[in-house]
């Protein structure tokens, strides 16, 4: 069920809701936009919205101008400070935001066209040329202390968040094009995932230094690793997307081939997956070509339960409302923000399968 959609003002990439008490309601958008001509540029934005689904509202409030953005994380709650949120730019930066709340209404004043009124705000707390490289995605380790950074060289970056600075801990070759996927293994955050153009899925030690190869698999994609999400409820459980338009479930206790050897096609290129934050085994997959689809996942079976086909552009970016659970008469929903590149759209909704319940 449609809950309510905003045009943005540029190509729209990454949509994620904030995962902290109190800010569940806050979503966040980015955006990158080329500019061609003799001088290429690359602009973008993140847009933050109020959503409250059961009263259909999708409200911007905020925004912020940068350079052209290829992803942004909500720091984990599971950190001493929160909430962040850090941008992986293609001017090679990562940068990290606080979200204040600005009684006034002056700083939200200062970086965009709305009125000075008091609400939450994304202040910059600090930033780190990165590399040369474009950043192309990023993630938060589970204490919210360290950052990996994926590079349009096939570098992996590991930064060390400590008192809002940010320091290059390391940085080393990890596959032969550009690194589109990076996450930290939640329950060993020790171990740092990573996928490329290259159709490598491959695990680092960051234990040893320089970081040693725990793991590579080199014939299981067809085509580049597009995205890598560890199951929050099960710790042996990690699911890749690729290119291929193959959603691969894995068991990390036997890595050398997924838990069922073809899994599952989604079609149209598995860009991003997120795991429910409370169902076990509910995954969230933005399809690029295809749209976006639900799917469960149980043991060595994975099937599409849903999907949602009402963006006109490349599907990217997609997550779950954390603490929300709407009611549809008897009822109960959980709520989906996604969007689509080049019609820039940003839709919220509730999926209509019981198994969501």
């Amino acid at each position: 069920m449609d809950v309510a959609h905003y045009y943005l003002d540029g190509n729209v990439d990454c949509v994620e809701f904030c995962p902290h008490d109190s800010f569940h309601h806050v979503l966040a958008a980015s955006t990158y936009t080329l500019q061609e001509g003799d001088r290429p540029s690359r602009s973008g934005s993140i847009s933050l919205f109020n959503v409250d689904a059961e009263e259909g509202q999708l409200e911007l409030f905020h925004r912020v101008e940068t350079v052209g953005i290829f992803d942004i994380k909500w720091s984990p709650v599971g950190g001493s400070v929160g909430p962040l949120l850090a941008q992986a730019d293609a001017d090679g930066y990562l940068r990290v935001y606080r979200l204040e709340f600005c009684s006034d209404g002056s700083e939200a004043g200062e970086q965009s066209d709305f009125p000075l009124v008091a609400g939450n705000v994304l202040k910059e707390v600090t930033g780190e040329h990165i590399n040369s490289s474009m950043c192309l995605c990023l993630d938060w380790n589970p204490s919210a202390t360290s950052i990996s950074v994926g590079l349009s060289d096939g570098s992996v970056s590991i930064i060390s968040f400590l008192d809002t600075k940010l320091d290059i801990q390391e940085e080393w070759k990890a596959h032969e094009f550009e690194l589109w996927a990076t996450s930290f293994d939640i329950h060993q955050p020790q171990l740092v995932y990573t996928g490329s153009d290259d159709c490598k899925f491959s695990c680092w030690d960051l234990r040893d230094g320089p970081s040693k190869l725990a793991f590579q698999n080199s014939k299981s994609h067809k085509m580049g690793v597009c995205c890598i999400a560890k199951s929050p409820s099960d710790p042996h459980t990690l699911c890749t997307g690729s290119y291929d338009e193959y959603l691969r479930v894995w068991d990390v206790r036997s890595i050398s081939k997924p838990v069922n050897e073809t899994s599952i096609c989604l079609g149209g290129g598995v860009w991003r997956i997120k795991h429910h934050p409370s169902v076990p085994g509910l995954v969230l997959a933005a399809c690029m070509h295809n749209g976006f689809a639900v799917v469960k996942i149980n043991g060595e079976k994975a099937e599409v339960i849903e999907t949602y086909s009402k963006h006109g552009s490349l599907a990217y970016g997609a997550d779950w409302q954390r603490g929300q659970v709407c009611q549809e008469g008897k009822r109960k929903s959980s709520v989906i923000a996604t969007c689509s590149f080049y019609d820039r759209l940003l839709q919220v909704w509730m999926p209509e399968s019981d198994i969501l319940i």
